[in-house]
């Protein structure tokens, strides 16, 4: 049991890794370790609430949703997020980065909840939107 969560954590630092690496090559506000941080953390916290189930499902008169959990983090995540949007004249930045790390958040937690292939898929999707569509803007959309 414990080297599965060793698994989940170093998998979604990885995860999170990748993306923060493509953030940080293009230099942008928060990148590799912000990015695996986040990963980690939520991936942590979301083993955490299916622990707590766990213990708490086998006592009488306790009930406990690890479902709030998830919620608080998305919360937190949005938190986080919030504090990287601006608006710097008539332009609003940061939203990529709000999203991404938000994402991110996601895809920790389908590793906190061993949906693997999901989570390393989704991953292979923000890259997609990222890499990809960021071209696609730059050639298409910003002529």
């Amino acid at each position: 049991m414990q080297g599965e969560i060793f698994f989940q954590l170093f998998l979604a630092t990885l995860l999170g890794a990748i993306i923060g690496f493509e953030r940080e090559y293009k230099k942008r506000q928060a990148g590799l370790q912000t990015y695996s941080l986040v990963a980690l953390g939520t991936c942590l916290f979301t083993l955490l609430a299916f622990e707590f189930f766990d213990s708490f499902a086998i006592k009488a008169g306790i009930s406990f949703d690890p479902s709030r959990i998830v919620l608080a983090i998305a919360v937190g995540i949005g938190f986080i997020g919030g504090g990287v949007i601006f608006q710097k004249g008539d332009r609003i930045e940061g939203l990529t980065t709000a999203a991404g790390l938000w994402a991110t958040a996601a895809i920790a937690i389908a590793v906190g909840g061993k949906f693997y292939f999901q989570a390393i898929f989704a991953t292979f999707l923000v890259l997609l939107i990222l890499v990809g569509f960021g071209e696609l803007e730059k050639k298409v959309l910003k002529r």
